[in-house]
């Protein structure tokens, strides 16, 4: 329907930024949509913020069954990345509110308080609509939002470098990885920085993190080898397969390593970048993460 259709890009967004999946956040809004088309459209007032508060309560569900889900997750889950490139990220503040760093806090609120922040921060919806959306009142709808607030402000990292010296520390780090250059790498990093590899048991990586400058040179380094490629790509069914290219894109509002062979993304690697250096590096190569990103 072309009110539904109107609103789908938004909706994804909400969800997304509730859920930190894509592929959750799809099925929430199917599931949005197929409760829209069984509702007589005229009786609706206001059809952006009914679908708003439809998805939104969807995915505070999902969210619920999710963090269940997510204890028995092989190794370190991190959230799936999502292009944000010029034309798909239109506004600042909808943009840092992908900022995986962000996310991450995020994954540390409760359900409710996550839909708050996020409804409310990212999307500035009055506080008497999240109210209604989550079924509280809005005394306690501002005390949950004032929580989830204070819970991000001492949590998140702060960028103190601007997004071209984010790109061109990015494109030190893919240089360096790509040569094997354990010099460069030491040099590009925190003295205790730290790397959390996300392969959910379905490619290989790290199943705890790795801290330390030379110990995170050193595993880039050995996957970056052609014995550790072809290790990598029979993990995931694609031995043989050697087509390998390496670029950035703008991931999650931020530049990224992007790996991709066989017509399809292998990898993501996100930096946390402060006072010039890079302090963690996030990699995500389960392949049910990455499918829905375009191969550089």
């Amino acid at each position: 329907m072309p009110t539904f259709e109107d609103q789908r890009s938004l909706l994804i967004g909400v969800a997304y930024r509730i859920l930190g999946s894509v592929a959750d956040a799809e099925d929430v809004v199917q599931e949005a949509w197929l409760r829209w088309s069984g509702v007589d459209e005229a009786t609706v007032e206001d059809p952006k913020a009914y679908l708003i508060r439809v998805t939104s309560r969807l995915a505070i569900d999902r969210l619920r069954w999710a963090k269940s889900r997510r204890e028995s997750y092989v190794g370190p889950w991190l959230p799936e990345p999502i292009s944000t490139e010029p034309d798909v990220a239109e506004h600042a503040e909808l943009a840092e509110s992908v900022e995986l760093a962000l996310l991450l806090v995020l994954e540390t609120l409760s359900p409710l308080e996550r839909a708050v922040f996020v409804l409310r921060e990212a999307f500035d919806l009055p506080f008497s609509e999240i109210a209604e959306i989550i079924g509280r009142a809005e005394p306690a709808t501002r005390q949950l939002a004032r929580r989830a607030r204070e819970h991000v402000r001492e949590r998140r990292p702060r960028f103190d470098v601007d997004r071209d010296e984010r790109r061109r520390i990015t494109e030190r780090f893919v240089n360096a990885s790509v040569d094997g250059d354990i010099d460069g790498l030491i040099e590009l990093f925190a003295s205790e920085v730290t790397m959390v590899s996300d392969g959910g048991g379905k490619a290989r990586a790290a199943l705890r993190a790795i801290t330390g400058a030379d110990n995170v040179s050193r595993w880039l380094v050995s996957v970056s080898s052609p014995a550790g490629i072809a290790s990598f790509m029979a993990s995931i069914g694609m031995a043989g397969i050697s087509d390998l290219s390496v670029g950035v894109a703008t991931i999650n509002n931020a530049p990224a390593m992007v790996v991709s062979a066989g017509g399809r993304v292998i990898t993501v690697v996100s930096l946390l970048i402060s006072d010039g250096e890079i302090d963690t590096v996030y990699l995500i190569a389960n392949p049910e993460k990455i499918a829905h990103l375009e191969p550089v």
